[in-house]
């Protein structure tokens, strides 16, 4: 799979990942649906791989409403029982669970804040933090942004969404570029 393009070194395994790395990963998001999805995924993804919960992302989206925070919000027992029977997301019942209360908290702080994006940025001084890494073991597993945060969260009632997690939906949502300083995609984003 290698086309010439100097890219961070895990993208390359997959076509999926290649395409997300090309066109998401670190890419700022500001809008609170995006993030809102990043949470369910991310909280989905805890102890798996990402590339499995990129491939089942379609299934999540059919499943959690479009990934409407308010919707997800009012989920009730019986369609926690019909998310358990999907073969198309990962059927852990606390991963559900936390999926359907993270939305409640979601929408608190939304309210409080006037959107969920502004409470995340936040955390950053509002921009980007930009690294310059050079090799992959460089890459952190959390920082004190991300310590924060999830204290921040976890005081609020988050589930599903310690320091790690917090690290990787930064990176994803472009709180942090990650990026590695030769890939094409470092400068873009």
């Amino acid at each position: 799979m290698h086309d010439g393009i100097k890219r961070c070194d895990w993208s390359v395994t997959d076509p999926l990942y290649i395409k997300y790395h090309d066109t998401e990963w670190g890419v700022p998001v500001h809008e609170d649906r995006k993030m809102f999805e990043f949470i369910v995924l991310e909280g989905a993804q805890a102890g798996l791989s990402w590339l499995t919960v990129l491939r089942k992302r379609e299934n999540y989206r059919k499943a959690f409403d479009g990934f409407d925070p308010a919707k997800v919000a009012r989920y009730d027992n019986a369609k926690i029982r019909e998310l358990l029977k999907n073969s198309g997301i990962i059927r852990n019942e606390l991963k559900i669970k936390s999926a359907i209360s993270n939305a409640r908290e979601f929408l608190r702080i939304r309210k409080e804040f006037g959107s969920f994006s502004s409470y995340m940025w936040d955390f950053v001084g509002g921009k980007a933090k930009k690294n310059r890494w050079t090799r992959m073991s460089q890459l952190p597993a959390h920082s004190k942004e991300s310590d924060a945060l999830s204290r921040d969260l976890h005081g609020r009632g988050f589930r599903f969404f310690g320091t790690t997690i917090c690290y990787a939906h930064m990176q994803a949502t472009g709180m942090v570029n990650d990026h590695l300083a030769y890939c094409f995609r470092y400068r873009q984003v």
